[in-house]
């Protein structure tokens, strides 16, 4: 827990926060500078280094504010009660359209940290990765009904075909877009829900087969 940062108001710490998703986005780890950071949030370098004593710091800081914001919207609602995988896409879906309004460049931080190489930090944001993965999210895919897909489905497969399909998306979409408007909002939106449509297609069991 970081007292001094979360003793700021909370308009400040979500501009510290969003500038720091803004320049580690755009830039390797190693080539992100604290000045710049600092510069957009509109606080000086030193007050910076107040609240996060180095780099290393801030950026294990931003890795797990993105775990700890996820995980509490998807709960708020209602993802990992879902006992069907598209009902659980769908109200995730509307968890990330939330996320991505407060926190535009959120999302192409999480992507750069997460293929990050750098030793100083790829080591720790693999570990957190998998922790926070085990806190809720393998736990809600194991409830879900394995009769609502379409016999002989290798579940494994489709999940990872899933997940490489939205995250090629978002990285593709995001180096076109470094930071997101409201109508870059609405593409995405538009165009998950069209994948969701078509995945309900192929893998779900049709109802006359239940």
């Amino acid at each position: 827990m970081n007292d001094k940062f979360y003793s700021l108001p909370e308009a400040k710490r979500q501009a510290i926060l969003n500038a720091g998703y803004r320049v580690f986005s755009q830039n390797s780890y190693r080539k992100s500078p604290m000045q710049e950071i600092a510069d957009a949030a509109g606080i000086s370098k030193s007050l910076l280094f107040h609240y996060f004593h180095n780099k290393k710091e801030l950026y294990l800081f931003l890795w797990e504010s993105c775990g700890h914001i996820s995980i509490d919207t998807m709960t708020r609602y209602g993802c990992y009660e879902q006992r069907g995988l598209f009902e659980m896409m769908e109200q995730g879906l509307r968890a990330k359209i939330d996320i991505m309004k407060k926190y535009p460049c959120m999302g192409a931080f999480v992507i750069r940290a997460f293929y990050e190489t750098d030793p100083a930090v790829c080591t720790d944001i693999q570990k957190s990765f998998q922790r926070f993965k085990a806190l809720k999210s393998d736990d809600a895919l194991a409830r879900l009904d394995p009769e609502q897909f379409v016999e002989g489905l290798d579940l494994e497969k489709m999940r990872r075909e899933m997940y490489l399909a939205s995250e090629g998306y978002l990285w593709e979409f995001q180096q076109r877009n470094s930071l997101l408007t409201g109508a870059d909002i609405d593409s995405i939106e538009k165009d998950f829900r069209e994948l969701i449509e078509f995945w309900k297609q192929i893998y779900l069991r049709k109802s006359e087969e239940i």
